[in-house]
């Protein structure tokens, strides 16, 4: 393969930018039960998970044409111990937010079978079934918003000779921004596919998604959209 065929320029704001494939990878944010699923934490809550849901589609689009040019797929679930050692104190904005949605508290799955909101091995973190992993996929288990706080994501990505990351999942405001911010720290290039991504609005009328976009384009990374990135993959 020529040089030319493993770079591809995609149509973003603030600018278009060109991504040498072979050093790339895809990570899929969060994109559990708990978040997309009826019965999951977001949806007990009474957010509007359908915004999360529309993701969902141009996501496994996405991830389908990386397959098919070799790009490494990384799944990252956000989950926590049984005993909820690792959820934070009550005084800090992750614990507060714990005792707020019910982390840990117990809830059926849609089977009836036993499950806890947000814990490991459970049915609530598992991932969306519309974009299941394969086998060669790497899956990341990560305890707060960012998918580098923690984990071993930074030193896998690394060991791959990424420095171009494709960035789905959810939500935007929270674990997505989080998780680009922090790879703008470590020098990753993060491009985020806008409707590969939602937020739902959290007491109010609004949602924060658009806001996110806006600093992620301005600071933080490259946005654009699942048909450009493809159009861009399938060159």
């Amino acid at each position: 393969m020529n040089i030319e065929a493993l770079e591809a320029t995609i149509e973003a704001k603030p600018d278009a930018v060109t991504i040498d494939v072979s050093r790339t990878a895809v990570l899929v944010v969060d994109m559990q039960n708990d978040f997309g699923a009826e019965g999951g934490m977001f949806d007990r809550a009474g957010l509007d998970i359908s915004i999360v849901q529309a993701a969902v589609g141009p996501t496994a689009r996405v991830i389908a044409s990386a397959r098919k040019r070799g790009i490494p797929i990384i799944y990252v679930k956000e989950v926590l111990s049984p005993d909820l050692s690792d959820v934070g104190a009550a005084h800090s904005p992750h614990g507060r937010m714990a005792q707020r949605l019910g982390l840990g508290d117990s809830a059926p799955a849609p089977d009836g079978g036993p499950s806890r909101i947000h814990i490991d091995g459970t049915w609530h973190t598992e991932i969306l079934p519309e974009l299941a992993p394969q086998s060669s996929d790497t899956i990341i288990k990560k305890r707060r918003w960012s998918a580098f706080y923690e984990t071993e994501l930074d030193a896998k990505l690394r060991a791959l000779g990424v420095q171009y990351l494709i960035i789905t999942g959810c939500t935007t405001s929270v674990c997505v921004e989080s998780t680009i911010r922090d790879a703008a720290f470590r020098d990753y290039a993060c491009v985020l596919p806008a409707d590969c991504t939602g937020q739902p609005p959290v007491q109010s009328p609004h949602s924060t998604h658009e806001a996110s976009l806006l600093v992620i384009a301005r600071h933080f990374g490259w946005v654009t959209t699942s048909q450009d990135l493809l159009r861009a993959l399938a060159t």
